[in-house]
């Protein structure tokens, strides 16, 4: 399993998902990506959907242009 910070969780497959309500979806294929932020029209599955995100704005990025890390806090004026 690869688990990549913007993006998808990468398994090697074959995998079943188990859904909230219960269903469950199947993909045999050698290696699946699995949505983690709920934007794909394909969901459970990854469609790339994360990567239409707009870029963070200067208050929510960091003086160097890079986007605050987890646990970090903003500096405000």
């Amino acid at each position: 399993m690869v688990v990549n910070r913007d993006g998808p969780v990468l398994v090697e497959g074959p995998v079943e998902v188990v859904g909230d309500d219960g269903t469950t979806t199947r993909s045999d294929r050698f290696v699946v990506a699995i949505c983690t932020c709920r934007r794909s029209r394909t969901y459970p599955w990854c469609d790339t959907s994360h990567r239409r995100r707009k870029p963070a704005g200067p208050s929510e990025s960091r003086p160097d242009g890079r986007p605050p890390q987890g646990g970090e806090e903003e500096s405000r004026p």
